[in-house]
């Protein structure tokens, strides 16, 4: 069976000897529906730990599934792509929706799902005042990511990238847009609210991660658009986390950033831990084009007359300055190369 580049005759008998036993095709189809670890596995599939563990190894030998770390605990998935997770995916489409085990597993992950929402929720609602409390003060969120729709316009990409996801809601604002999506945040808390609301909208193409937008947990230069919403007011250096994020694009990749313009308000720096009221366009400018990307369209969301409302949301639009052109180097053989930044 044809699949991307194809399977060879040894790699496709490795896969199907790993897919082909009864606990690791239950742990394929739970792993193609979120990110799980082992200790949610053993509980739904109500096996040892050590026996969970090495079905696991021998699906990622195989290159079938993603583990990463979130401190003690590691996360596995299944992998976006690849000729062996399309067969996969082909073997998991022709199960009996009926069969009693598939069955009885997806219960069981609905109710850990479940759990998980609602352990999530209730950190989502201690924090709520003080979420809303911010949101008053500038234009409505509907209004700020209207725009940033608007900016960064309908042209599917293959990679999004989302930088301090808190919620998760720009995964699930361009979840039709994207092919592949990573949110990265440094809060635990967040993380456990993003997965429960991407579990509850059904978003499976997109993954979340624990990490530092310092020192990304990831290899660069493969996201056609990275976004940093309302996260480098909070940093003591954004423009190191901006040379950071313009190092995860793509060649001629996006980098949307979306944060407040100068102000005034004292006050959330103690109230609200900002380490920064705000940021001009000069000074944007400069730090976007000292990570190598040029700036290609702004948009200040300037609140109406409301004495409420004092603070004013920028969009910042950039590009990264490589430039990809094809080569062909032999016939049916091409290459690409990379011209301006290393």
């Amino acid at each position: 069976m044809a699949r991307e580049q194809g399977l060879g005759l040894d790699a496709l008998v490795d896969v199907l000897k790993a897919a082909g036993e009864p606990t690791r095709m239950r742990l394929l189809a739970l792993l193609a529906a979120g990110d799980l670890t082992v200790t949610d596995l053993t509980e739904i599939l109500g096996q040892s730990q050590p026996r969970i563990s090495r079905h696991l190894k021998l699906l990622a030998e195989v290159a079938l599934i993603d583990r990463y770390q979130e401190g003690a605990w590691a996360y596995f998935r299944l992998k976006g792509e690849g000729a062996g997770v399309a067969l996969v995916r082909d073997l998991l489409a022709a199960s009996s929706v009926s069969d009693a085990v598939l069955t009885r597993d997806a219960e069981r992950l609905a109710a850990l799902k479940q759990a998980r929402s609602e352990k999530a929720q209730a950190y989502f609602s201690r924090n709520a005042a003080e979420w809303d409390e911010l949101r008053r003060l500038h234009v409505s969120e509907a209004d700020v990511e209207a725009a940033l729709k608007k900016v960064v316009g309908s042209e599917p990409v293959d990679g999004l990238l989302d930088l301090g996801t808190g919620t998760g809601r720009i995964l699930q604002l361009f979840e039709g847009l994207y092919r592949r999506g990573v949110g990265v945040d440094a809060s635990r808390d967040m993380l456990a609210v993003a997965r429960a609301n991407l579990d509850r909208a059904g978003i499976t193409k997109a993954s979340i991660r624990h990490g530092d937008i310092f020192n990304l947990p990831l290899d660069g230069r493969q996201f056609d658009l990275v976004t940093i919403h309302q996260v480098l007011h909070f940093l003591q250096q954004p423009e190191a986390a901006i040379a950071e994020a313009a190092r995860m694009l793509s060649p001629g990749g996006r980098l949307a950033i979306i944060d407040l313009a100068p102000h005034t308000l004292e006050y959330l720096r103690d109230d609200h831990a900002h380490m920064r009221l705000g940021f001009s366009r000069q000074t944007m400018a400069e730090w976007l084009e000292k990570a190598g990307l040029s700036v290609e369209e702004v948009v200040d969301l300037a609140p109406e007359k409301d004495r409420d409302r004092q603070l004013t949301v920028t969009i910042w639009l950039a590009r990264d300055q490589r430039q990809t052109t094809v080569a062909d180097l032999s016939e049916g053989g091409k290459a690409l190369a990379y011209a301006g930044r290393p």
